[in-house]
């Protein structure tokens, strides 16, 4: 991995101010505070996520039984449409 010296960080740090602009410079720094603490966060927690339904799960009504069925004549001989 290469080293990097004073001089490489002053030319880093002055490309980011023309491409962001210098209002936008602390907000950058802080966002990426704040991703690098979560990521060291997850990685360091041992636990295993425990994923939890939302809702209870619901078994659908069982299919009517096609024997117990009735049918009127009126749908045999002419078909509801």
């Amino acid at each position: 991995m290469p080293n990097i010296g004073f001089s490489e960080l002053i030319v880093i740090l002055m490309i980011l101010l023309l491409v962001f602009g210098a209002s936008r410079l602390p907000q950058l720094g802080e966002s990426l505070g704040r991703t690098i603490r979560g990521f060291k966060r997850g990685i360091s927690t041992d636990e295993e996520i425990a994923i939890k339904p939302d809702a209870p799960q619901v078994t659908p009504p069982a299919p009517p039984d096609p024997a117990k069925t009735e049918v009127s004549e009126a749908e045999i001989i002419e078909p509801k449409r």
